[in-house]
């Protein structure tokens, strides 16, 4: 039975924006700011990220409209290089997606800690048991069952914008003192080095991430040839600049040396302007919505696993589906063990940004190089009405070449979280050759 397209362009929207803003803006400011240490750095990021990965939405655009098909991030890949290659970049996407639950779990953790936590246990060892345990009860509820909808997607959306509107008022708020928030002899260091404004782009291109995940939804646009590149360019338009108005809040609230200095960054905010009730609720909310994205994460991440299962990479256990619950039993848990054990070796957001930015430069960037075989392969399509982007080749080579830079800053300066990725993708690349040798082997008679 095929998919029939049932979502319009304001859900696709929505699908855009829901992608790209999930916890990472109310942790990743702080992480910039330490790399950056000066605001000029600091907003430099920010701008310059913000262009960057419009041009990478635009290149996405193109590819969704050249290559509408239902999981177009895995399909392209073997449309334009190698089913092999396709496997070894998407099977570590899913690990990476596992991290970035991980880590959002941890952010989420940091949020509600100091409401419910005794003071005893308001450290890392609290923060390591709220977000297993977080982690764990979802794990049984998904057990339970499957419900998720676009129209509570949708909502969910809406919700997030306003908060993070909200919050922007701070700035407004004539009766804050600022010295409450700054901290004291804020020390501003001018150095303006290469190195550090490439790893303070990992933190930037995590949170502008997430937007290449809607090529996947080819199969369910109303005229995706059409709507989604407008998708995701009014999507993408609307994350910029709910950035860009945040961060001056940050900014305004809490100087450079503040960022460097807070981890719940939106509860900062919402104190300042409600006072201590109006911390612990946003900090409240915060939490839900970080339950929210974990849970979304562990319902989608085993279809993926489902679809490898289907073209027969993976072993067939990926692809039982319990009749009565239509809970995938045996991903499910594959997928849950993998966030667990991240979070058993990894207890901090800022140590997982590393390996979670490391697989994403890779993917995205190897991804954006499909446009322009797809260009050739597609070429029948042109002048049909499809969007075609302007000035190309320079936005993909924008693109490319940016990330590629943002991989190198990592790898000199994290080697060993480089190294680990490595190994991770080449992994993949034997779990496959395994797999085909041994359907050759079978099918022998």
């Amino acid at each position: 039975m095929s998919i029939t397209p049932k979502l319009n362009r304001f859900d696709l929207s929505m699908i855009v924006i829901s992608l790209v803003i999930g916890m990472g803006i109310f942790a990743t400011p702080g992480e910039v700011a330490i790399n950056s240490n000066n605001p000029y750095l600091y907003f430099g990021a920010w701008f310059f990220g913000g262009a960057v990965s419009l041009c990478g939405a635009l290149t996405f655009a193109e590819i969704g409209a050249r290559y509408p098909t239902t999981g177009g991030f895995y399909k392209v890949f073997s449309f334009c290089f190698h089913p092999a290659f396709a496997f070894m970049i998407n099977w570590i996407l899913v690990i990476s997606n596992a991290a970035s639950v991980a880590a959002v779990a941890l952010i989420g953790a940091e949020y509600i800690n100091p409401i419910i936590m005794p003071a005893s246990l308001q450290n890392e060892v609290g923060i390591r048991i709220m977000t297993i345990s977080s982690v764990v009860i979802l794990y049984i509820i998904n057990l339970l069952g499957i419900k998720m909808s676009a129209r509570t997607q949708n909502v969910l959306t809406i919700f997030k914008i306003s908060m993070i509107l909200i919050l922007c008022t701070a700035v407004f708020k004539s009766h804050i003192t600022l010295g409450t928030y700054r901290v004291v002899n804020e020390v501003i260091n001018n150095n303006y080095s290469v190195s550090a404004f490439g790893i303070s782009l990992v933190a930037v291109f995590f949170t502008y991430g997430g937007y290449q995940q809607t090529i996947n939804f080819g199969g369910d646009i109303i005229n995706a040839k059409i709507n989604i590149p407008k998708a995701i360019f009014a999507g993408m338009i609307t994350v910029i600049c709910l950035y860009l108005l945040i961060n001056f809040a940050y900014y305004s609230v809490l100087g450079i040396g503040g960022l460097q200095h807070k981890t719940t960054l939106a509860a900062t905010l919402a104190g300042a302007i409600l006072g201590t009730v109006g911390y612990k609720i946003i900090s409240l909310f915060m939490f839900v919505s970080v339950l929210a994205y974990i849970n979304v994460n562990i319902m989608s991440n085993p279809r993926v696993y489902y679809a490898m299962a289907e073209d027969g990479i993976l072993h067939q256990r990926f692809k039982r589906v319990n009749q009565q619950t239509q809970v995938q039993e045996f991903g499910l848990s594959f997928f849950v063990a993998a966030v667990l054990i991240i979070l058993f070796f990894v207890s901090s957001f800022q140590k997982m940004l590393s390996y979670v930015m490391f697989f994403d430069t890779i993917g995205l960037s190897t991804a954006a190089v499909t446009i322009f075989i797809l260009r050739k392969k597609t070429k029948h399509l042109d002048g049909t009405g499809i969007y075609t982007m302007k000035w190309y080749p320079v936005i993909p080579i924008i693109f490319i070449t940016t990330y590629w830079f943002v991989t190198v800053s990592i790898f000199i300066e994290k080697p060993l979280a480089a190294l680990i990725c490595l190994c991770a993708f080449i992994t993949g690349l034997i779990i496959y050759f395994i797999t085909k040798r041994s359907q050759k082997q079978t099918s022998i008679p």
